[in-house]
């Protein structure tokens, strides 16, 4: 019986999520909702950058993967 070899990959996982996200919408929604914009155009960038992928983003979370982990 032939033998297949296994190919294998490591992988990275990160998730980030905002502590606090529902009292700060209560607070301050549109100031909210821009600092959470900007926070992700800076992560989405380094993401990028590093050839990495996003998989789940949601609301105030976002799951991704970076690209090379080794």
């Amino acid at each position: 019986m032939p033998v297949h070899p296994v190919e294998r990959k490591l992988a990275a996982i990160l998730a980030a999520d905002i502590a606090g996200y529902s009292r700060l919408m209560a607070r301050d929604e549109v100031g909210t909702l821009a600092q959470l914009k900007t926070c992700r155009a800076i992560v989405d960038r380094l993401i990028a950058a590093h050839r990495g992928r996003i998989f789940n983003p949601a609301g105030d979370s976002e799951a991704s993967s970076p690209s090379g982990t080794s």
